[in-house]
């Protein structure tokens, strides 16, 4: 097969764009804390982007994508990359080098952790953060890729779609966050004392990094520059619209008036609820899913966290694990194989009832894999070490506790 010079460019601008969404999540679940749990926040993210790296290179890639291993997991052949071609793998990407193809799942691998993070912060060790994260790439996330995406994959199998990573990434993350969260116990004074963002701007900054990249994210999955990813980058940006205006209605209508932390919320549930369907769904379905997710989400957020009391702090469980669940069920309903050949059928809306099937079975599967294998993980950790900074740790802020820094140095300490 030969390189494709304007398909090989895309791609190299789409994984530029797919890392600069880990920064983006930074400054998103940054502003959202307070000011002295910001820079270990930020930091969570960001330590992602080496930790995933050097995993995907040693062992990740070649369980994501390496020889199939009884639709489970990739087998031991890409360790350290060995084998990975500057020519292109007709299995995954025909018109690209494959080192390019694993560097852009690359960065899926390592904005995925750092979406947990939001459901832990201000509360857990960093030290036991590094080995539970570096636990579930390897047991959760890098088993979900082969399964939806490799080759002989259980969930690809099954006839299930998923364009960008609707389980791989955003129900397998909420869902590990939801899990983490109740096992690690709520912050303390949760219920009693407000959690107010200490910074709304960078709430903004972050959204808006995020929707930037998530261009990448979704138009870089079609893994050509054609006529798809210009489909996908529509949808995508549809959907993120149609979620911020629908987000800021039910703001007006509830609490009469509009705020930007809602409306970047809005947003980036959009951006999460059609990550899955981006290549397959018609683009006036994405109104739809944009439109429909943002009531759900609230909802969840709102009401169901309330009623059940876990402490999902910056909802990663209500944005990601359950817009996620919604994205996958919409492409089960508006797929037209028309769109993309490579869905066996069309949707529920159109009358077939086998994708829509599929698509419920591969989310059942997805949150029995994170939610199992997380309780399993944090369990073993809890053998051997506390996972849980000391109450006057949380109590000073764990920016001193965990890392003797400061992001505001003449800030008392008081919030």
């Amino acid at each position: 097969m030969e390189i494709n010079y304007g398909d090989s460019a895309f791609m190299l601008v789409s994984t530029a764009l797919i890392f600069l969404m880990t920064p983006g999540l930074a400054f998103f679940y940054g502003g959202m804390v307070k000011r002295k749990d910001v820079l270990n926040t930020i930091l969570s993210s960001f330590f992602m982007c080496g930790l995933a790296s050097v995993l995907w290179i040693v062992v990740g890639y070649s369980l994501s994508f390496g020889d199939d291993i009884k639709g489970i997991i990739g087998g031991f052949n890409h360790l350290f990359f060995i084998g990975v071609s500057m020519e292109p793998n007709p299995l995954y990407a025909a018109t690209i080098p494959e080192t390019l193809f694993a560097a852009f799942q690359m960065m899926f691998s390592i904005i995925t952790p750092a979406l947990i993070t939001g459901s832990l912060v201000g509360r857990m060790k960093f030290k036991a953060l590094a080995i539970f994260v570096t636990a579930w790439l390897i047991l959760v996330y890098y088993p979900l890729a082969h399964m939806v995406w490799g080759d002989g994959g259980l969930i690809r199998e099954l006839g299930a779609v998923d364009f960008a990573g609707g389980n791989v990434v955003h129900i397998s993350s909420g869902i590990t966050g939801l899990v983490a969260c109740i096992m690690l116990g709520k912050r303390r004074g949760y219920g009693a004392v407000s959690y107010k963002p200490h910074n709304i701007p960078f709430v903004f900054l972050g959204a808006s990094l995020l929707w930037f990249g998530w261009f990448g994210f979704n138009a870089g999955s079609a893994l050509s520059s054609g006529a798809l990813a210009v489909h996908a980058l529509l949808t995508t940006n549809s959907s993120a619209a149609a979620a911020l205006m629908s987000w800021m209605l039910i703001e007006r209508i509830k609490f009469g008036k509009p705020t930007l932390l809602g409306a970047a919320t809005g947003a980036v549930v959009g951006l999460v609820a059609i990550t899955p369907g981006a290549g397959f769904v018609p683009i006036w379905a994405s109104l739809i899913i944009g439109a429909l997710v943002s009531p759900i989400c609230f909802f969840f957020m709102s009401v169901i966290k309330t009623k059940f009391g876990y402490d999902d702090a910056l909802d990663a469980f209500g944005c990601h694990g359950v817009g996620g669940i919604w994205g996958c069920i919409a492409t089960g309903l508006f797929t037209q194989t028309s769109i993309n050949s490579a869905a066996k059928w069309n949707g529920l809306f159109f009358g077939d009832t086998e994708l829509f099937v599929a698509q419920l079975i591969s989310i059942v599967i997805t949150i029995a894999i994170a939610s199992i294998m997380t309780f399993i993980i944090i369990k073993v950790i809890k053998l051997f070490m506390d996972i849980r900074v000391s109450t006057s740790d949380e109590a000073n802020g764990l920016d001193i506790s965990e890392h003797s820094e400061s992001a505001y140095p003449s800030f008392m300490g008081l919030d």
